[in-house]
């Protein structure tokens, strides 16, 4: 993969223990999302500033760190250099679709992020472009429109679970 300036960069493999259940997707998700710091640089380029040169600024990042950040998102394919819009000098990058599912997840963290803040608290808001209204993100089941967020939804051990997954999750019955 290329670096700002061109040269070769492997990104440093994911720091810290390897998930206890490796099949578990809360642990999967984490392992690719990584650091804090790769939602940090995806809120950027989700906004709109997608040039190194606007996302080091925003950052207040050292050139040198932002480049091997960014060299790790490219690895992990979450950005992608925008084909014929960079400049070899300030390259420009654009979220790729794996990339592009993290924004509900940065949508839903800034909603918690501002749940239990008083209105005049709150630094930054989510809110239509058109209107001006405030949005509350909530997540819904796609078929039924319901709330996730009750105990009515629970975990349950899928088709390809692993014995630890399998011990700690009931098989549902009647799953579509």
């Amino acid at each position: 993969m290329n670096t700002r300036d061109g040269e070769r960069a492997e990104p440093a493999p994911p720091a810290g223990p390897k998930p206890r259940i490796p099949d578990c997707p809360l642990a999967r998700t984490v392992e690719a999302v990584g650091p804090w710091w790769t939602l940090e640089i995806l809120h950027e380029v989700f906004d709109g500033h997608t040039r190194f040169s606007a996302i080091r600024r925003n950052l207040a990042t050292p050139a040198d760190v932002l480049t091997d950040r960014i060299a790790g998102l490219v690895a992990r394919d979450l950005l992608a250099p925008e084909d014929g819009a960079s400049s070899p000098d300030d390259p420009a990058y654009r979220p790729t679709d794996r990339g592009r599912a993290l924004r509900p997840l940065i949508l839903v963290m800034a909603a918690w992020g501002n749940h239990r803040l008083a209105p005049e608290e709150r630094s930054l808001l989510l809110v239509d472009a058109a209107t001006g209204a405030e949005a509350d993100p909530v997540v819904v089941d796609r078929l039924t429109g319901r709330h996730l967020d009750s105990p009515d939804f629970v975990f349950a051990r899928g088709p390809r679970a692993s014995e630890l997954i399998a011990a700690r999750y009931p098989e549902i019955q009647g799953r579509r």
